[in-house]
């Protein structure tokens, strides 16, 4: 997976967009991370606006990676899925890939203006992290 993963480094950041070299956002990254896996993904991404769900504050990214990653109850390893809450009592909209290892733990991510990057899984990013999955 963090191979994978780092193979879409430099990847320019475009909303809604999950194509290796040409555009991708945190999503996008995960389901292309998926396709490498598994070959194809397991449904159709409906279309989504930058503050999808905020109104309703349905945790509908938490749900979805429910239902198709395996949550897990314990310390983020490499290759697993980070999902992250930007904001205080806002809805879990950011995820990444751990990669790294313990001595320096780092996640890859597609951040707005940033793109596709490899950033230290960071004290400041720990305390956003809400839930952790692996790929099943």
């Amino acid at each position: 997976m963090v191979a994978l993963a780092r193979r879409w480094i430099g990847t320019p950041y475009h909303h809604q967009a999950s194509c290796e070299g040409v555009g991708t956002d945190c999503l996008g990254l995960v389901r292309g991370v998926w396709r490498g896996l598994y070959g194809g993904e397991p449904c159709a991404v409906p279309a989504y606006s930058p503050d999808w769900a905020e109104a309703d504050r349905i945790e509908v990214l938490w749900r979805a990676a429910g239902e198709y990653l395996r949550e897990i109850r314990r310390p983020p390893l490499p290759g697993d899925v980070v999902l992250f809450r930007m904001r205080a009592n806002m809805i879990a909209k950011h995820l990444g890939i751990v990669a790294g290892d313990a001595g320096r733990m780092t996640f890859i991510h597609a951040y707005a203006r940033h793109g596709v990057i490899e950033s230290p899984f960071s004290a400041p990013w720990q305390r956003r992290a809400v839930a952790v999955f692996e790929f099943p």
